[in-house]
């Protein structure tokens, strides 16, 4: 059931970011290296050098790596004291740095020809094994993130297998720049984004907001159904309220600077939406017998993302998230996080995604509860996943200071991974505000509390679903679910007719009754991608029926207009992702 989160294609990619350093070295000696870690998908090195890389030293690059591979050059692993350690990096200033930040008495090298770094690894066993790969890009990165600290040159790389898996992931990179949601959303009409008001924050058009009303209708309906109840909560509050969750002390940096209304008073606006359900749990007293407490919002958060970070509407600085606490009892985590997972599993397979990558992230080295409620809490949510048959990594060290997590990372139609769903125990807030219930004993004891999110963010899984589905939304989805087209003028108020039997089945429909020629109309139809297309002319008029196109498949039939309805509505009850009429 488990997997082991490192895996040879790590190590693969790791020495490929090896063999990058050792053709800058080689080329360009002055430079100073950085760090060059595997990433998803490929790898990276950071150098810090004067002149800035050029298109044409990628190339030069690239041809010296081809070289150290066809070198094959065997790749050793050796250790040594610190003072030692020292003497062999004493001209890479970057890498003393590092060197000092280790507390362990031996550091490891890995040495490959005349190229040897600091490094914890894993590698394979020579140069000669890193056969498929590709440079992509450099961007500009601070030294440990720092913007006080020295600007470096990062150069990115993939690396695969095989010859296929290169390919393959060359060809979905240009189709995911096709489908990039930052120039289709605005394409047609979905979102703006205006950087010049408010960098990272979204403006939703009139379609965007019918897409959005239906995902939220959808999850409003889902949750009630599921034993939750909708909460509403504000958007500020007193910064006493931030500073008694923690949120200052750990995520001030993510913070809007806090807002003096008064002499003495500063509101702040909200990053997270937790403090406010403790609040709703706290003005009441609760028993044992009530528990589990499911209360969900979509609440809107702000958090000021650097700029370097912002993305579309992937990475904004404000957004909805699609929040849920649940208060429960030390014995019902288990219980409550198998429906937590049913429900994300629902929830995303009526959207069309079903593959998943899912990690169990555990203690780190920070941490506030007892170590016995975490190595609970983490079981409870490892027997969650094995009672649910989920496949899923473990990611030591990676839980969040207040609790172990499940996370859920999605796969869209190009096998891209995306982070949303996340389900989280929390042991700090309970006691930060000293929430309690009464138990079976007329004792008090402190609940247990689960953060949960299904979609992350409504404007990220938006982002998504565009990327996922190239704009061509599936029915259920889509602003626009019927275009009526007229032949001729003469033929409106039959096509009025049509429209308003649409509306008042809430089939969302619109009428194109331009001057243009149907083949014109035809196209813009199909430009906007609406998935079904109407066409009347005078056999439709005199028989009561439409022509039906669908989006990139062309004519289907001729329906009654009735028949047509009960067609569609079928396909939106049901959230059908293919269109069957």
């Amino acid at each position: 059931m488990k997997k082991n989160f490192e895996n040879n294609l790590d190590a693969l990619r790791h020495t490929a970011s090896h063999i990058l350093a050792q053709s800058v070295k080689r080329l360009y000696p002055d430079t100073k290296l950085g760090i060059g870690p595997a990433i998803e998908d490929g790898f990276y090195y950071d150098f810090f050098r004067k002149e800035p890389f050029t298109p044409d030293d990628i190339k030069k690059i690239t041809d010296e790596m081809k070289k150290i591979i066809k070198e094959d050059l065997k790749i050793e692993r050796i250790e040594c004291e610190k003072n030692k350690a020292a003497e062999i990096i004493k001209d890479e200033p970057l890498k003393l740095e590092i060197l000092s930040e280790i507390p362990d008495e031996k550091v490891s090298f890995y040495k490959q020809g005349e190229f040897i770094d600091l490094c914890a690894g894993p590698h394979v066993s020579s140069t000669g094994q890193v056969k498929h790969f590709k440079l992509m890009n450099i961007s500009s990165a601070y030294w440990k993130g720092n913007e006080n600290r020295e600007t470096l040159q990062r150069i990115y790389g993939v690396c695969f297998t095989t010859a296929e898996e290169l390919k393959e992931y060359l060809k979905n990179l240009e189709e995911a720049k096709k489908r990039d949601h930052r120039i289709l959303g605005p394409a047609i009409g979905l979102f703006s984004l205006h950087p010049e008001y408010g960098p990272g924050l979204v403006y939703w058009h009139p379609k965007g907001g019918i897409t959005r009303k239906v995902i939220e209708d959808f999850w409003k309906d889902t949750h009630l159904e599921r034993g939750y109840q909708i909460v509403y909560t504000p958007h500020i509050a007193d910064i006493s309220l931030w500073e008694k969750s923690g949120h200052l002390s750990f995520y001030k940096e993510n913070m809007y600077p806090p807002m003096n209304i008064e002499d003495g008073i500063s509101y702040q606006l909200k990053p997270m939406n937790c403090p406010f359900h403790i609040l709703i749990y706290q003005s009441t007293l609760h028993s044992y017998r009530e528990f589990p407490i499911r209360w969900a919002e979509l609440g809107t958060v702000y958090r000021y993302e650097k700029d370097g970070v912002l993305h579309g509407v992937l990475r904004v600085r404000g957004f909805t998230q699609d929040d849920a606490h649940i208060f429960c009892r030390p014995d019902q985590i288990e219980t409550e996080v198998v429906d937590v997972l049913d429900l994300v599993m629902y929830f995303l397979s009526s959207f069309g995604f079903s593959e998943y990558e899912i990690f169990l992230s555990t203690r780190p080295d920070k941490f506030v509860g007892t170590v016995e409620n975490w190595e609970k809490a983490t079981k409870a949510l490892e027997n969650a996943l094995i009672k649910k048959n989920l496949q899923y990594q473990i990611d030591p060290g990676e839980g969040v200071f207040y609790g172990p997590k499940i996370d859920i990372k999605i796969k869209d139609c190009l096998k891209r991974t995306w982070q949303c769903s996340t389900i989280q125990v929390d042991f700090n807030i309970p006691e930060r505000f000293g929430i309690k219930y009464v138990n079976q004993d007329n004792k008090f004891e402190r609940p247990i509390l689960i953060h949960r999110a299904i979609m992350g963010s409504l404007e990220r899984f938006f982002g998504i679903l565009i990327e996922h589905y190239s704009g061509n939304f599936p029915v259920w989805l889509s602003p626009v679910q019927v275009k009526i087209l007229t032949i001729a003028d003469r033929f409106i108020p039959y096509a009025e007719e049509v429209l308003i039997c649409c509306k008042k089945n809430k089939i969302r429909a619109e009428i194109d009754a331009s001057q243009e020629s149907l083949n014109k109309k035809i196209r813009f139809a199909e430009n906007e991608k609406i998935p079904i297309i109407a066409v009347i002319g005078e056999k439709e008029q005199l028989s009561n029926t439409v022509a039906v196109r669908l989006h990139k498949k062309g004519m289907v039939g001729v329906f009654l207009v009735e028949e047509l309805i009960e067609k569609i509505k079928s396909i939106d009850n049901a959230r059908k992702i293919e269109i069957d009429i």
